[in-house]
């Protein structure tokens, strides 16, 4: 098979042996109590319970009219305690749902439905309704991403299965233990989007899934299930971060680039993570919304490192020691992998939609170091993965120019946090182009503020 890749990138060491044998472990918080953020990926949702409800697995109790939002469901069943705030992914205080389990297996699933024999809309609100997002990281609601903008044509429908960040395994062993869910999440999202073309790419040191994932595929066609839904394939990819990003992979896999600003569609592509899709298969075959999460806890720190499936909203902190234990010397803890995970102040924030892994690591794999100068080595111009210059646009922000960042590639940048990884003056790029971003937005927000005024004014004028 043809190994494809991108140019750019780095090779961090890979740590993934620590857990890419061991089976996934359903677990359950001690305290029996999870703590569901209120909004999972796109708009703001508002609560439909209160205090005191009891709840069925499976129950939407948030939701948000808006249509780039997702609900999100009762993960267990049980009795609201609380409506509050709470710290979650990225150090921020969210409003969260508290259920206390009550130890009954009551459920509130949706019917199933036959993916290929239902509307396309009947399928765009069944994954709505389902509150499937993207599970890879970004949490993009799934029903945004499988309808295109009018006049796009899907030619291709990606499984992301690269898994680049280093001691993430989760996707690997769901590829492994539900390779027909996988693929059957596959076909469903082909026959959604009309892509023609299904492409699981993973990456080649993972190659021991070649035939596991093929057998799914070729007793997928045994069966068929739907026109067009049955041309699948699996592609290698070079181990190389960050071959897991969205317009890495469809470079890699098609030849194709996503243009500045655009969307996968604009390559005719639609990428979704394999915990998505078995999601997706599990929304249409069993009527199960998306409540539970499979994550990877590992790390120098951490004394037992496993794969885990567990009731979102479950607390981190929640899971030890009981599920793991740690060793001391916690230097950071890391929701998400070391590359692009952020750093928590605590263990006390709860698994959601899109939490791949938690790691627990001590000094020896985080760099603590202080900034230098930079002696403009030009390193990060030759492993960004975006073909950008960040020494430029890091010294465009700092002189304060938000002009000539973006016009060096600031907003196009994935902070994917290789040129940080090879920068020798531990310049801290990624967190600058953060900034930077954000403050782009808030000019763009007040311009746009701006002319809304001057129009109002306006219409205020013409009246009298």
């Amino acid at each position: 098979m043809n190994i494809k890749t991108f140019k750019g990138g780095v090779h961090p060491p890979e740590r993934k042996d620590l857990t890419s044998g061991l089976p996934v472990e359903s677990c359950f918080p001690s305290t029996k109590t999870v703590w569901i953020p209120v909004t999972q990926g796109g708009a703001p949702n508002k609560p439909l319970v209160q205090v005191g409800d009891t709840v069925a697995r499976g129950q939407k109790i948030a939701e948000s009219e808006a249509f780039m939002s997702a609900p999100v469901h009762a993960s267990v069943a049980g009795t609201v305690k609380k409506i509050e705030t709470h710290l979650a992914t990225g150090n921020v205080d969210v409003q969260c749902i508290v259920i206390e389990a009550d130890g009954s297996d009551r459920t509130d699933f949706m019917p199933p439905l036959d993916p290929f024999t239902c509307t396309r809309e009947e399928s765009l609100a069944r994954v709505r309704a389902a509150g499937l997002v993207g599970m890879g990281g970004a949490a993009f609601p799934a029903h945004v991403k499988f309808n295109p903008p009018k006049g796009s044509k899907i030619d291709f429908l990606i499984a992301n299965g690269a898994e680049c960040e280093p001691y993430l395994t989760i996707d690997a062993l769901t590829m492994r233990d539900e390779a027909a869910r996988v693929v059957d999440g596959v076909a469903i999202a082909m026959h959604i989007t009309g892509a023609p073309e299904g492409i699981i790419a993973i990456e080649d040191n993972k190659a021991d899934l070649v035939p596991v994932l093929e057998k799914a595929i070729a007793d997928l066609r045994s069966n068929p299930v739907g026109a067009g839904a049955r041309k699948i394939r699996v592609q290698l990819l070079k181990s190389k971060y960050p071959q897991g990003g969205e317009k890495m992979l469809i470079t890699a896999v098609t030849g194709r680039e996503v243009p500045a600003g655009g969307l996968p569609s604009a390559a005719g592509c639609a990428v979704s993570n394999v915990g998505t899709l078995k999601a997706l298969s599990e929304a249409f075959r069993e009527g199960k919304p998306l409540i539970e999460r499979g994550l990877t806890l590992s790390g120098g720190a951490c004394a037992n490192p496993k794969n885990v499936l567990v009731p979102i909203g479950t607390l981190v902190g929640d899971l030890i020691p009981e599920v793991v234990s740690l060793n001391p010397g916690v230097s950071k803890i890391l929701a998400g992998g070391p590359m692009m995970g952020i750093a928590m102040k605590s263990a006390s924030f709860p698994v959601q939609k899109n939490t791949s892994g938690v790691l627990f690591v001590t000094d020896k794999e985080t760099t603590l170091l202080e900034e230098t100068p930079c002696i403009g080595c030009g390193r990060c111009m030759q492993v960004c993965s975006c073909r950008l210059a960040p020494v430029l646009i890091v010294r465009a922000l700092k002189a304060d120019n938000l002009e000539e960042a973006k016009r060096c590639g600031l907003m196009d940048c994935i902070e994917c946090g290789t040129c940080a990884y090879v920068c020798p003056a531990r310049i801290k790029l990624v967190q600058r182009f953060r900034i930077g971003k954000a403050q782009v937005r808030a000019e763009t927000q007040k311009q746009a503020a701006k002319a809304a005024a001057k129009e109002a004014a306006k219409a205020a004028q013409g009246a009298k």
